[in-house]
């Protein structure tokens, strides 16, 4: 009993020594409150620094004034105005071809020649029933002159009464009969002379010519095949090249309706193709087609290049920018624009701030011409710099900033 007693005691002097070492550690309430407040703002304001002036960004950029200027863009085909699919009236075998795909070629030039014999001889046929018409002509000029004579002298003698009636009658119908004659033998003639052009002009079929200076696109056809003005013969081909005048070139692009009356004849533009993407072409709306493919809802626009390349060829896709104004002879070339919102206007001169990492540096920039929203950057920053769209009037050089994505 006595030692269950002296545990006991034991115990509850070990509790009432635990209980007050608690009471010694105990901490204030508003004292945790006020750590907590410190701690939260400290945490916030390192977020804060650590994270920078958020800011949007834009580039500086090598662009073209057209660019900048284009009120709307369609796109379309190089398109040649002037394309012949070159054939002949006649139905003949090919037996030469004198050209290749992009020759150059003169109106009138031969490019190919058909068989040719049978129209050949129409020709001789032609020239000998010619000749024989002229030589009868001039046969029955000579009986008519003959009897116009003796008609005459029968005029004479009828009215001294020197010869009947009759023989009068006689010499009078023998003149209207070689009259006649030679009338017959003139018409013959003409007959004869338009058989020989019409026999002439089917052998000219067996040449086949430019019809205008152009260059040729294709060859339809080889030595061997047979050619008709139609085609539809099995085995026929129906052109023996196709050309075109590359100085007819325009591209013609597809604009929509609703924005139709944006575009005007006469408006400038700017045209890029797809084969040739380094080079710019200065062009012009050269006609509006008025009419609407309901299909697509869009109406076709020609527009003719004003400084055609050699390098453009029918059936390039082409890309058009009409342009709010017409540019000048030096507003063709790239410049390198910023826009315009980045540029600070200070008592110094003007600024942009450069975005470097995570911090932008104040750089003084020198500016040129403004078109649309952008503006020339001569000098201070290069093509691909990045810099602050639109600074706060509290960003200050060398601090800290966050991109903010739009």
């Amino acid at each position: 009993m006595p030692d269950k007693d002296l545990g006991k005691l034991a115990i509850e002097k070990e509790e009432k020594q635990r209980k007050k070492k608690v009471r010694r550690l105990r901490v204030p309430v508003p004292l945790l409150v006020l750590l907590a407040v410190v701690l939260a703002v400290s945490a916030a304001a390192w977020l804060y620094l650590s994270r920078g002036v958020p800011v949007q960004t834009t580039a500086v950029a090598r662009v073209y004034p057209a660019q900048v200027l284009t009120r709307l863009t369609a796109s379309g085909y190089v398109v040649a105005q002037r394309r012949a699919d070159v054939g002949t009236k006649i139905t003949g075998q090919l037996v030469s071809l004198l050209v290749e795909e992009g020759d150059a070629v003169e109106e009138g030039q031969v490019l190919a020649r058909l068989e040719s014999e049978e129209a050949a001889a129409m020709v001789r046929e032609a020239q000998s029933n010619l000749t024989l018409a002229e030589a009868r002509l001039r046969e029955a000029g000579a009986n008519l002159e003959n009897a116009q004579r003796d008609f005459g002298r029968m005029e004479n003698l009828a009215e001294s009464g020197a010869v009947s009636r009759s023989e009068y009658d006689a010499a009078q119908t023998a003149y209207l009969a070689a009259r006649a004659t030679h009338q017959a033998a003139q018409a013959a003639v003409e007959a004869s002379r338009a058989a020989l052009e019409r026999a002439r002009v089917s052998l000219s079929y067996t040449e086949i010519t430019a019809p205008f200076d152009a260059v040729v696109l294709t060859k339809n056809a080889d030595v061997g095949d047979i050619i008709t003005s139609l085609g539809a013969a099995a085995q026929a081909k129906g052109s023996v090249v196709s050309i075109a005048d590359l100085s007819s070139l325009q591209v013609e692009a597809d604009v929509s309706e609703s924005n139709i009356g944006m575009v005007s004849v006469g408006q400038p533009c700017d045209i890029t193709l797809d084969a040739l993407p380094q080079e710019r072409f200065r062009g012009v709306v050269d006609s509006i087609v008025p009419t609407v493919e309901r299909a697509q809802a869009t109406v076709l626009v020609k527009v003719r290049f004003l400084n055609p390349g050699s390098g453009i060829l029918p059936e390039m896709s082409a890309r058009v920018g009409f342009l709010s104004r017409s540019l000048g002879p030096d507003e063709w070339r790239p410049r390198n624009m910023v826009d315009s919102r980045a540029i600070v206007r200070s008592e110094e001169g003007f600024f942009v701030f450069l975005v470097e990492g995570e911090r932008v540096r104040k750089t003084p920039v020198r500016t040129g011409e403004r078109f649309g929203d952008m503006i020339v950057v001569l000098r201070g920053v290069q093509p691909g710099d990045m810099v602050v769209e639109a600074p706060p009037e509290d960003l200050g050089d060398g601090e800290r900033i966050t991109i903010v994505e739009e």
